[in-house]
């Protein structure tokens, strides 16, 4: 089961990344809930609403790690943008009935030219 919660992820990942709404609707839970520094405990269609963009932003993820114990799963990943720059985030999943139901993201440091650079205090 394991292997699935992380296909289930990296799918998420490489449909976030084609701008495919569809596919990451899909793979949500209907009771849906988000959470990030900037957005507090969001429902599914409010998350599309305001957190759902374009993006073509995005050059990649590099997924560094994924650990899945039971219903539960913690990613790291580094995201380089089309413009040079880069960010590693980890997120923490939840499922349900194959599907995703809670994504806590938490924001890591930016990276540029293979070292972290201190953030704004």
């Amino acid at each position: 089961m394991s292997d699935d919660r992380e296909r289930l992820i990296r799918n998420l990942f490489a449909a976030y990344l084609g701008n495919d709404r569809q596919r990451v609707s899909e793979a949500l839970a209907d009771d849906f809930r988000f959470t990030s520094p900037f957005d507090d405990d969001l429902d599914k269609a409010t998350y599309f609403e305001r957190c759902w963009r374009d993006t073509g932003w995005i050059a990649r993820h590099d997924i560094e790690r994924v650990f899945v114990v039971g219903d539960e799963a913690f990613v790291t990943y580094r995201c380089l943008a089309t413009d040079g720059r880069s960010f590693r985030n980890t997120e923490f999943f939840t499922f349900a009935g194959g599907k995703v139901r809670r994504i806590e993201v938490y924001f890591g440091a930016a990276f540029q030219d293979g070292r972290f650079l201190p953030q704004p205090r």
